[in-house]
């Protein structure tokens, strides 16, 4: 062969090759938009972190346990402008051809980022504390959250009260804007903001919430870091957290409680229909109107009265009017001290676990505790709330129990609230959540409160479907939970949307339920405080039943309980219309294994899911 060919053939043959290696080592197109997705992914979620320190505390990261939150102007201009720059990011990743999973993770971080941005046009920052929320609740929280085991958790906690001065300030700055802008809670719901205030801003150093950490040190730290540590905490304390709070409740004594608006409404405030039905959309995960949700709330109002009026004749009593009555008159149906409702919790949840198999395939590795909530927040909270655990089971999962005024609180409802904050509902769902494998960090934490919520309300009826609520009066606490769950969808659109005064809420509450009177106080200024929020429950849970009938009509005898659930789990909180596709989805596949012709395939696999 002449040379020149031969050199011709060889480089030709050189680079047929290099074109293979090429080829397989460098990734397809489509490799590479799947690999830019899940970049961005990981580098939206670690600016999340970065940018909130408590968020990143909260969930367990101790990177960043030195620093608090900058809620200055600055910081919230930035934050605003890098969320823009991430959804621009996020919406030029072409998903074509991605695996469904992978395509949903781009369409859900855009969602939460455009509603990000949405939201923001309304300014939420200057309105930011109210009864239930806010600077002057955070550190008895706060404690509850972090884990103290070494020096440097102790010297990260102290760093943080010394900048506590300056994130109340930075409120300050921000609630001075809100009142320029007419946005302000209520003035009577800034009464009990006040309330709390003095109390945080008036306790001794070494009595205050914020001093619990020093007074037990883990055995590992010796005596001598343990007096080193508590002194500079107490002076921390003394010279910086008190004097800030002393000087936030002046601001709020003096200059924001008469300012707040005389309306409880969200309709008084400035585009006040247009926060609702924002507000609508983010808590429900809808496009439900205010009309529409009130027509639901309206026709479950009657279902369930019909199922209670039930039980009332069960045990002797001829109309609601009389049983509820006998209900609130009956000393025996009262708490007589937060150590019985602990006991109570404790009991329930105990009792549960072992029934979870019946019911679940996966179950959460972490573990529940039950505790008695911050004395701080207690006077205006609900009877019962979850915090969450960490994903790597340092810290277990808390149902919070309110212990004030014991005397006043019934008890009938306390097995339905043990199943909805614990175990079947927020425990084992959020728990779950995080410890999926294969779904990106801000999945593992979604928070529609529709799906969150709906579940956990879901979770109470499962109680009964194995047997439990055998006692007649507990069976009637469940549908009084029911009852409350669907009063607040013609309540709160009551306030929001009709202008109902504080009153007219109160009234419809009684006129249906027997609700102690300090829940019923804290429940009408809680949706009066967060519009929308409250109607998340109902119309989350009534979604999942429709969706679970759904199943159980289209499998007939092939429908596993334990299976749906495991389903409707195991993609993490979902927005209402994706988990309403992924169970038709799913459903579908369902139906296609057990088909005749699938039979071989259904061994081999040995599972229908």
């Amino acid at each position: 062969m002449h040379l020149l060919k031969l050199r011709t053939c060889v480089a030709l043959l050189l680079g047929s090759f290099c074109s293979v290696v090429a080829a397989v080592q460098s990734p397809s197109p489509l490799e590479s938009r799947r690999k830019a997705l899940n970049d961005l992914l990981a580098e939206q979620w670690e600016y999340r972190l970065r940018t909130s320190p408590l968020f990143a505390s909260f969930l367990g990261d101790k990177r960043w346990n030195d620093k608090l939150d900058d809620f200055s102007q600055e910081a919230i201009d930035r934050d605003l402008q890098e969320t823009q720059k991430f959804l621009t990011r996020f919406e030029a990743i072409d998903t074509s051809g991605f695996p469904e999973q992978e395509g949903l993770n781009k369409a859900l971080i855009v969602r939460d980022l455009k509603l990000q941005l949405e939201e923001a046009s309304f300014k939420p920052w200057e309105m930011p504390v109210d009864q239930q929320n806010g600077i002057q609740l955070l550190l008895p929280e706060l404690v509850n959250v972090l884990s103290f085991q070494s020096v440097k958790d102790y010297e990260d906690y102290i760093s943080r009260l010394t900048q506590m001065p300056r994130l109340l300030d930075q409120t300050i700055v921000q609630m001075r804007k809100g009142t320029n802008d007419k946005l302000i809670p209520p003035r009577f719901l800034l009464k009990k903001v006040l309330d709390q205030c003095q109390a945080m801003a008036s306790q001794e150093p070494g009595k205050s919430p914020a001093a619990q950490p020093f007074s037990t040190f883990p055995n590992s730290i010796s005596e001598s870091d343990q007096k080193r540590l508590r002194e500079a905490g107490l002076s921390a304390i003394k010279d910086s957290v008190l004097p800030a709070y002393a000087r936030f409740t002046a601001f709020v004594r003096d200059e924001y409680v008469s300012k707040g608006r005389i309306e409880p409404g969200i309709w008084s405030l400035p585009d006040g229909a247009s926060r609702y039905r924002l507000a609508i959309r983010h808590m429900t995960t809808t496009d439900l109107t205010p009309e529409q949700i009130r027509e639901i709330g309206l026709k479950q109002v009657d279902e369930i009265e019909a199922e209670m009026l039930a039980v009332a004749r069960k045990v002797g009593f001829k109309d609601l009017a009389s049983f509820n009555n006998h209900i609130k008159k009956e000393r025996r149906f009262y708490a007589t001290s937060g150590q019985q409702l602990l006991d109570l919790y404790t009991n329930y949840v105990r009792e549960m676990e072992p029934e979870l198999p019946k019911l679940f395939g996966r179950l959460p590795k972490n573990n529940l505790t039950v505790i008695p909530m911050a004395a701080s927040r207690s006077k205006e909270a609900v009877p019962a709330d979850y915090t969450d655990g960490t994903a790597d089971g340092s810290r277990p999962g808390h149902i919070n129990v309110n212990e004030w005024d014991p005397e006043h609180r019934l008890v009938l409802n306390v097995e339905a609230i043990a199943y909805h904050e614990g175990i079947p509902g927020h425990h084992l769902q959020l728990s779950i959540a995080q410890e999926l494998v294969g779904l990106p960090s801000f999945r593992k934490y979604e928070d529609y409160t529709a799906f969150v919520e709906g579940w956990a309300l879901y979770a109470e009826r499962l109680g009964k479907e194995i047997g439990h609520y055998q006692d007649p009066y507990s069976d009637y606490g469940r549908l009084e939970n029911e009852m409350w769950r669907a009063v607040r969808l013609v309540i709160d659109t009551g306030v929001h949307e009709k202008h109902w005064s504080r009153d007219q809420m109160v009234a419809y509450f009684h006129r249906y339920t027997a609700m102690d009177e300090p829940n019923v106080q804290s429940e009408v200024d809680r949706y009066i405080a967060w519009p929308g929020q409250a109607l998340a429950y109902k119309l989350g849970q009534l979604e999942i039943l429709k969706l679970r009938q759904y199943a159980k009509d289209q499998l007939g005898d092939k429908f596993s309980i334990r299976d749906f659930h495991d389903e409707v789990l195991d993609g993490g909180a979902l927005p209402l219309e994706v988990l309403e596709k992924r169970i038709h989805e799913w459903v579908a596949k369902q139906k296609l294994l057990s088909a005749p012709s699938a039979t071989n395939v259904h061994s081999v696999n040995g599972s229908t899911r």
